[in-house]
């Protein structure tokens, strides 16, 4: 039973380890950028209306198109409201980007009481197909943006 657990252990490509002091800064930080940017996008509503929130996309500004990332802000807004078709049509990835954001700020809360980080253990080649899958991704759902349902 051992033999079997410590191999699943050597598979995953997440471990779960006691941080060092780098590591316990690291996820503060994490914690807290995650934490004042859903609180950003919570309150985006309200800062609109009083002209308080961040400048506009400058590669939209620049050139009359939307970035790879537009639209995200407003995506994460509406998905606090649970509009999740004006969410996917400003930013196709906003729902998905979205729940990991929920997901993240729990692990990470959770690692931080617990005295755990969450360290990835992936190879080389596991980290070149994750940017791969990353960079497609996000290059689809720019073409859905830009194609599909416009700016």
């Amino acid at each position: 039973m051992a033999r079997a657990y410590t191999r699943l252990a050597m598979s995953l490509p997440i471990s779960i380890t006691r941080p060092a002091a780098g590591d316990r800064l690291r996820d503060f930080s994490m914690l807290g950028g995650v934490l004042l940017w859903l609180v950003y996008t919570r309150m985006y509503w309200t800062l609109q209306a009083g002209h308080l929130t961040l400048p506009p996309c400058p590669f939209f500004y620049l050139t009359g198109h939307p970035c790879p990332f537009c639209g995200g802000t407003r995506s994460f807004a509406y998905m606090w409201q649970g509009d999740m078709a004006d969410a996917v049509r400003l930013f196709p990835l906003g729902p998905a980007l979205f729940a990991g954001s929920m997901v993240g700020v729990v692990g990470l809360a959770v690692g931080i009481v617990t005295g755990r980080t969450w360290t990835p253990t992936l190879t080389s080649m596991q980290w070149r197909l994750l940017i791969v899958g990353v960079v497609a991704t996000v290059g689809l759902s720019w073409a859905l943006k830009v194609f599909v349902l416009g700016n």
